[in-house]
């Protein structure tokens, strides 16, 4: 009987252990059979476009008086290579203009020697030399990132001044006074005076680079809105106001893209001179010397002269009807000469205090059919505003702009209180004036 539970035993024992071994095949199978996760791929890290990982990085600014050929020949660069790249440099970058301070790099191999020269013309712009075998060079931008921005500020003494408070890039004043040039006298801006934008910022490397595209904005000016919608008519893109009319004028409102009215048009002001009174039939823009100045419409160049009482002058002739003088000018801009057509905002000459001058200004003058007129009372007739095909879009296109900057509005009405109490008293004088 003891030997039969035995070889029972034994059966089981060995049943059970060929079934454990059985098992653990199985599993060892299902495991073999199992994905495998890869092994992250290896990312090279990238400077101008080139995989940098292995290379040894050198950067540094240019010197005062230093040149390029100075810089390579710094690094051990063959003299044979620099003349090379000189000589196509020649017909693809100016070498001369090479300014001391801005970055260069130069990426080099293990032993160091360059194999890559980048001279960074400035934030974005740079030029790339290869110093290898194939010599060449090429001009090269870096990423641009642009993010959409909606901005808002007030005036509390000018322009500039209100986009540094406000954090806003301050050429923000240049652009809007560009965009709004033909509607808004922007060396008349009053206290509580306010604006708000949508437009890009670009960024490259996590810092800001500039202003891109601006889509709309709202300006309000002595208590008036006003409205500004890109949109492109014909391939060419224009700002129009809510009735789809072009805020382009056929007349810039200043000559000058940001300076302050020193002297105003008059039939008798003292000369501050001569000390006696007469007409001046101008108006007075100071600046500094050098600002550039602009033709406030298309026209021809119809003369340039010095005389003792206006120094350098400049005239053209629009059209029929209207001709534009500007005076003191410290020189003519190039290629500007008699006959000469000029266009729209084109650069024609420098701020100076040539003839009878105390300081720097322009005196900027008009003609209408050959008599002077005040140039601020200039009106002008728009260019051509949507067209009806067009109109659908531009409507959509403009509700959304609108609605996002009155927000914007409504936003800086709350911030600040002074405005809400502002237009408290506007609507009081208006109610007024309706029930007289």
């Amino acid at each position: 009987m003891l030997a039969i539970l035995i070889t029972i035993s034994s059966v089981i024992i060995i049943a059970l252990a060929k079934y454990l071994v059985y098992e653990w095949e199985i599993k060892q199978i299902e495991k073999s059979t199992e994905s495998v996760e890869p092994e992250p791929a290896f990312e090279p890290t990238y400077m101008y476009g080139i995989a940098v990982d292995s290379m040894i990085i050198i950067e540094g600014k240019v010197k005062k008086n230093q040149t390029f050929s100075d810089i390579l020949r710094k690094y051990k660069v063959p003299e044979s290579t620099i003349v090379s790249l000189i000589s196509k440099a020649e017909s693809i970058f100016d070498l001369r203009t090479i300014r001391s301070g801005n970055i260069f790099v130069l990426l080099c191999n293990s032993d160091t020697t360059p194999q890559y020269f980048i001279y960074e013309q400035d934030k974005v712009n740079y030029m790339l030399f290869s110093l290898t075998d194939s010599l060449h060079i090429q001009s090269q931008q870096k990423e641009i990132i642009r993010k959409r921005k909606i901005v808002s500020g007030i005036i509390e003494t000018n322009l500039w001044n209100s986009m540094i408070e406000n954090g806003i890039n301050p050429i923000m004043s240049i652009e809007l006074s560009e965009i709004y040039a033909w509607s808004i006298d922007f060396f008349g801006l009053q206290k509580n005076d306010h604006f708000s934008v949508i437009y890009d910022e670009e960024y490259v490397d996590t810092i800001s680079v500039g202003i891109g595209k601006i889509y709309s904005a709202l300006f309000n000016h002595q208590d008036k809105d006003f409205f500004a919608i890109q949109f492109t008519q014909d391939d060419k893109p224009g700002y129009f106001d809510e009735d789809g009319q072009s805020l382009q004028r056929t007349f810039l409102k200043a000559p000058l893209r940001y300076s302050r009215i020193s002297s105003r048009f008059s039939y008798s002001r003292k000369h501050p001179i001569l000390k006696i009174r007469r007409p001046h039939f101008g108006v007075d823009y100071a600046a500094p010397a050098g600002t550039p100045v602009y033709s406030v419409a298309d026209g021809t160049v119809v003369d340039l002269r010095y005389t003792t009482q206006g120094g350098k002058e400049i005239y053209i002739k629009h059209n029929s009807v209207y001709t534009s003088g500007y005076l003191h000018l410290s020189n003519y801009a190039k290629g500007i000469r008699k006959g000469v057509r000029v266009t729209q905002g084109q650069h024609i000459g420098y701020v100076g205090n040539t003839g009878l001058a105390t300081g720097p200004h322009l005196d900027f003058r008009m003609w209408k059919n050959g008599q002077p007129i005040d140039p601020l009372k200039v009106e002008s007739p728009p260019v051509e505003p949507i067209k009806k095909i067009n109109r659908e879009e531009y409507e959509k296109l403009r509700d959304q702009m609108m609605k996002e900057l009155r927000e914007a509005d409504e936003e800086l009405h709350r911030k600040y209180p002074e405005l809400l109490n502002k237009n408290k008293k506007n609507n009081l004088a208006l109610k007024i004036i309706r029930e007289d």
